[in-house]
């Protein structure tokens, strides 16, 4: 069905400007950070007291944002609506020693970070992107957006078995070349230092990664769609920064709404910015404590809580249609998916749909199933890690995809509306 110009494309052309302006965790959450400031919310420090005024507040810990706001009159007890969702994207991220190399070629030793599709990296132009840390324990943000790097396939003159199977080495095959000539210890944390008008020798970490130069764009005849890189799971995020920005703007809120953008998702969320770490409870912990509460009203404010794990899903694709589950077969810009998993791979039971349909009637947003193929494993995503850490009724949705976890994504291009627009019915409470 064609969906062009169905809604104000102002969404998602913000969110092509974000999803640019953010190639590495970090810039994620520095740039909602700078959304959030405009909307009056003022960052805290975890190593500060917090008060117990009204208002909007957020914190920042690496690659993880947790916002929220606290509205006039609420109380130690009053619940939360939290939507949840992660910086992180697979991709190539730089070692401890970055400079390798061979026959005359200047390479960058990389590691693979999470479950990337190997083959969409090869031949495309790559720039670089995360963090150094310097002497004084300061980070600088470093965003080398033009091709700088090139993971070259082998040419088929070469393999010409190529087109019958494709295989690939992590170590072996996926190292980029960025010059000629002789290995050169130090090159690169020259080059990038440099970069963010500093020196080599200030350097005493990095957190680097590679990131496809091409912009997001629109696709197709109609615009009717997007395609873009990191799209899972920073369209979540966006839309639910957007969210929360437009809750707090509305009327008296009868809960505190939240944004919970974690780090570390792709590989399992073990980490202290991940959502198995005590982060998301230790702020809404402290938030009941600064109102002057105790643990009953803790438990209380706890037991009435619900999150929507917002993260990215897969719509049916047209060249694989076995494998997919036959009976659940959603579309791009036919609205986010409602994630269901009897073995609790996704968090969501009866209880949680009512929770999102009712979000979806007051947006007047529709919305499309997802179940996986009892033949095809079940991804995962942070919404059973959150409903187990903390006891937290826990919905998975988010929006459905093709080509996820590729360098570049695809998607329909009024489903990030959408989603925002559920989000910040569901954030109202």
């Amino acid at each position: 069905m064609s969906s062009a110009h169905r809604f104000d494309r102002g969404h998602t052309d913000d969110l092509l400007t974000y999803l640019a302006a953010s190639p590495s965790p970090y810039h994620a959450v520095a740039n909602t950070a700078e959304r959030l400031e405009k909307a009056g919310f003022r960052q805290v420090a975890e190593t500060d007291p917090w008060d117990a005024t009204a208002g909007g507040r957020y914190v920042i810990r690496g690659g993880a944002i947790i916002a929220w706001y606290v509205p006039e009159g609420a109380t130690p007890a009053t619940p939360f609506r939290i939507a949840g969702a992660h910086t992180d994207s697979p991709n190539l991220r730089v070692k401890p020693l970055p400079d390798t190399g061979s026959h005359g070629w200047r390479q960058v030793a990389v590691e693979v970070y999470g479950g990337m599709l190997l083959n969409s990296w090869l031949d495309r132009d790559l720039g670089l992107s995360g963090r150094i840390t310097l002497r004084d324990g300061s980070s600088r943000l470093v965003h080398v957006d033009r091709p700088l790097l090139r993971v070259p396939q082998l040419a088929i003159h070469l393999d010409r078995s190529v087109n019958d199977g494709l295989r690939l080495d992590k170590q072996r095959h996926m190292t980029p070349i960025w010059g000629l000539g002789p290995v050169d210890e130090g090159a690169l944390i020259r080059f990038v230092a440099e970069e963010a008008g500093t020196t080599a020798e200030e350097v005493v970490g990095w957190d680097l990664m590679a990131h496809s130069v091409e912009p997001p764009a629109y696709l197709g005849r109609d615009r009717e769609l997007v395609a873009g890189p990191r799209m899972d799971n920073l369209l979540s995020v966006h839309a639910a920064t957007a969210a929360l920005t437009a809750a707090v703007s509305g009327e008296q809120l009868p809960c505190i709404p939240v944004l919970a953008a974690f780090d570390h998702e792709e590989n399992g969320s073990q980490s202290d910015t991940g959502a198995e770490s005590p982060l998301l409870g230790s702020v809404l912990e402290r938030s009941v404590y600064a109102r002057g509460g105790s643990y009953e009203d803790r438990a209380r404010a706890f037991a009435g809580t619900v999150c929507l794990s917002s993260d990215t899903g897969h719509v049916v694709h047209p060249n694989y249609p076995e494998r997919h589950e036959p009976g659940h077969l959603p579309l791009p810009n036919g609205g986010p998916l409602l994630k269901s998993n009897v073995n609790q791979r996704y968090a969501t039971e009866g209880t949680g749909r009512a929770v999102f349909t009712a979000a979806c009637e007051r947006a007047g947003v529709p919305f499309q199933h997802f179940v996986s193929n009892n033949s095809v494993s079940c991804g995962t995503t942070i919404g059973p890690i959150t409903a187990a850490r903390h006891g937290i009724a826990t919905v998975d949705i988010g929006v459905g995809l093709l080509s996820m976890h590729s360098a570049r994504e695809l998607c329909g291009a009024d489903d990030p509306y959408l989603l925002a627009a559920v989000l910040t019915a569901f954030l109202e409470g």
